[in-house]
């Protein structure tokens, strides 16, 4: 069986309230959100001004407000939930390769001393060589 990746593992872990913060996240964060949100701000506007007898939220658009200030006051803790497992993976991440430069780095120097002890040898051969030539 194939061992896991850190990030394999990290999403593992996530609970289904994280999971779900990460995608509001994501979806906020998207152009798609922010075209639907405007095209639907649009019509809410042109429909208040334009409207004859029914003006559920008429100029300034309290109504509207309202709805933006309570978007905004559960948006921000999610988005920063998301934000923190996000540097939570970065450090995880970082630390991973942290671990991994560690284990090069010692099969780099392995390498080179093997290197150097099949060079010593070559050279004693050599020597060997032009001794007996003498």
């Amino acid at each position: 069986m194939e061992e896991k990746t850190w990030h394999q593992k990290h999403k593992d872990q996530l609970t289904y309230g994280q999971k779900i913060a990460d995608r509001v996240a994501n979806n906020m964060g998207s152009w798609h959100f922010i075209i639907t949100q405007t095209i639907i701000v649009g019509l809410w506007i042109i429909l208040n001004l334009l409207a004859f007898f029914n003006h559920w939220d008429p100029y300034p658009f309290i109504l509207l407000n309202l709805l933006f200030s309570t978007q905004a006051a559960y948006a921000a803790p999610i988005i920063m939930m998301a934000q923190n497992r996000q540097a939570d993976r970065d450090r995880v991440q970082a630390e991973s390769d942290y671990e991994t430069n560690k284990k090069a780095e010692k099969e780099i120097e392995a390498l080179q001393l093997y290197l150097s002890h099949i060079e010593n040898d070559k050279l004693d051969k050599i020597i060997e060589l032009l001794e007996k030539e003498s």
